[in-house]
């Protein structure tokens, strides 16, 4: 009798277990993803923001990438990367055998060459040819073998082969001297782009991946919405599976991690937050008086407790922290909000009270208009200055201020690596990605000083120099660093695996539970 009891329970209970494992058509079934970043371009050339970059992980390969959490890259569609010489000069890399293009045809070190040469020729004005800086040229040695030759010892070229500007294209697809105009894709990531449009992209699985991964992910269909509230709406109604940048800063606050009809993962990122100010001659925020006046009246405490409701924390210099060299500069220098001090300043500028000047923002960028009506608030007391807030869509934003149309702006910047690199040459260097006309030729010293370091615990000396000089001339202001929020549905796993700020958007990592 006890036999043939332990026999039927042994039997429900494996029928149970059975009807708790998903099907092969449930493993199947696509996973939805909600997101407010925009895709500014499909072409790896033309694109340099977390919206594009995200896709571009997913659906192109780059010669190394990153391991969620990992501060140093691994191969990829490389077999093996190495500086050769000792000089940090010169990098050469092993591709990978049997990797392919949808078109069938095999990735060549000519292919590697053809992605790098084209975003240095096409010099995208909101593109990512100023990360490579130090890349004098390259070669194509044999059909696996190619060879970077840097103008400057840069120990941190191998963390920007691994990011979306390093994304190999197929070389008879993508014309060499400008972008590619259509809606295809042709790379080698774990997806293939199925479908685009600006509110959805498809990806399938590309069953002919071979790199790092030892296989592609779960069928994947981003949607991108127009604001955090539709994207909290989509969520809310389950017309999406996992959301992330992001919902509003009202419904960050109040996630609740116990909750067993969603999954919650909070994290720490390197994002940041910045308002960038137009340092031009003829610009009304061309002196540094002014522009210091301006460092005295800004409130981050009062700017994360109230429009993101705690769901940020405040920033003081232009390194976030977590990262190797970061300071409080900004605290240092401007320690308290100070009405009478930004007057003195404004007084030695002889400028006409109250300062006019333009603040714009991208429409749909998180709490992006609530905080730029904060900021007027902060900036116009005392009626030193007056401020003129326009809100913009994501692409006309991004051209407005790589062609320096606007007198202040406040964008987020996602780590391109986990390095303090990364907010060097991009953010305050001469010709920076930002725009904003600073020049400094002791910043541009250090930055490039801090490159020849392998070790990098030895660049934080150049880069806490960085932060002071960044701090005396304020070419942006600190505002805030980002903490990372992804919610899905109980059923779906990974998601704390999405991103890390290594520039990596992990989609394959999600997975049906």
């Amino acid at each position: 009798m006890r036999i043939l009891v332990t026999l039927l329970v042994l039997a429900v209970v494996g029928i149970g277990g059975w009807q708790l494992l998903p099907s092969q058509d449930y493993k199947n079934k696509t996973i939805t993803v909600g997101t407010t970043d925009a895709v500014t371009a499909l072409d790896p050339a033309g694109a340099y923001d977390a919206g594009s970059w995200a896709l571009f992980s997913n659906v192109f390969q780059s010669l190394l990438t990153f391991e969620p959490g990992g501060a140093e890259p691994v191969p990829d569609a490389a077999k093996s990367c190495t500086f050769e010489g000792g000089g940090l000069k010169t990098y050469r890399c092993t591709l990978r055998d049997g990797i392919t293009f949808p078109s069938g045809r095999a990735m060549t070190a000519e292919d590697v060459k053809f992605s790098f040469d084209r975003v240095k020729k096409i010099n995208s004005d909101v593109g990512p040819a100023s990360l490579f800086g130090t890349l004098g040229s390259v070669t194509a040695d044999d059909a696996r073998t190619v060879t970077f030759h840097l103008s400057s010892p840069d120990a941190t070229f191998p963390l920007k082969v691994a990011t979306g500007a390093g994304a190999i294209v197929d070389k008879d697809k993508y014309p060499a001297d400008d972008l590619r105009a259509d809606s295809g894709v042709d790379g080698t990531g774990p997806y293939t782009l199925a479908s685009y449009t600006k509110q959805k992209a498809a990806l399938a699985p590309n069953t002919h991946y071979k790199g790092y991964l030892s296989g592609p992910g779960r069928p994947i269909s981003l949607r991108y919405y127009a604001d955090s509230r539709k994207l909290d709406d989509a969520w809310k109604a389950r017309q999406v599976d996992v959301a992330t940048r992001t919902l509003p800063p009202g419904v960050l606050s109040q996630l609740n991690p116990s909750d067993p009809k969603q999954r919650v993962t909070e994290s720490d990122s390197a994002e940041t937050r910045n308002l960038y100010l137009n340092t031009r001659a003829g610009s009304p925020l061309h002196d540094v008086k002014v522009r210091r006046a301006m460092a005295w009246l800004i409130n981050r405490e009062e700017l994360a407790a109230t429009v993101y409701e705690g769901t940020v924390d405040p920033l003081y210099s232009l390194l976030p922290t977590g990262i190797v060299g970061h300071t409080t500069s900004f605290f240092d220098a401007y320690p308290t909000q100070s009405t009478e001090k930004a007057r003195e300043l404004l007084t030695e500028a002889g400028v006409t009270l109250p300062v006019r000047f333009t603040f714009g923002y991208g429409i749909g960028r998180g709490a992006g208009a609530e905080e730029a009506a904060a900021l007027k608030k902060q900036l116009e007391a005392g009626g030193l200055f007056k401020v003129d807030v326009k809100g913009y869509e994501w692409t006309d934003f991004q051209k407005r201020w790589a062609a320096g149309k606007m007198d202040a702006w406040a964008v987020g910047w996602v780590a391109d690596y986990p390095d303090p690199d990364t907010f060097g040459a991009a953010l305050v260097g001469t010709g920076s990605t930002m725009n904003t006309g600073y020049s400094n030729k002791l910043v541009d010293h250090l930055i490039l000083d801090s490159q020849q370091f392998a070790d990098r615990s030895r660049a934080a000396n150049d880069f806490r120099d960085i932060q002071a000089d960044v701090a005396e001339d304020v070419p942006l202001i600190p505002l805030w660093q980002q903490v990372e929020y992804v919610v899905s549905t109980e059923d779906v796993g990974g998601g704390q695996y999405l991103s890390d700020g290594t520039g990596v958007f992990r989609l394959w990592r999600l997975e049906w539970i």
